[in-house]
C-alpha cells in the first residue's frame, strides 16, 4: 500500500472533500493540520514545488496536487494504480 499524506486546514471545504474520497476508498493517510502554523505551511510549500493552496496531497512522497487533481485521478481510473 502506498504512503498517502495530506496537508489540510480544519474548515477547508476542499480538504474535507479530498479526505472524504480517501476515506470512502478505505485509504489510510497521514494528515498534517497546518491551521495557523507558518513553519508547517513553508515546509508544505517546499514539498509541493511552490504550491500554497490546500489541500496538498502526496502519494509515496510525490506531490499530486490538491482536491481537484485527486478527483481527476479518480475519474480517469488512475488513482487506484497510484495507491497500490
Amino acid at each position: 500500500m502506498s504512503k498517502v499524506e495530506i496537508y489540510t486546514w480544519q474548515y477547508c471545504p476542499f480538504c474535507i472533500r479530498a479526505k472524504s474520497l480517501l476515506k470512502k476508498k478505505n485509504i489510510n493517510f497521514t494528515e498534517y493540520k497546518i491551521d495557523g502554523d507558518h513553519d508547517a505551511r513553508v515546509l508544505m510549500t517546499e514539498r509541493a514545488d511552490g504550491r500554497r493552496t490546500l489541500p496538498q496531497i502526496f502519494i509515496d512522497n510525490e506531490g499530486i496536487g490538491g482536491c481537484d487533481e485527486l478527483y481527476t485521478l479518480e475519474n480517469e481510473n488512475k488513482l487506484d494504480a497510484l495507491l497500490n
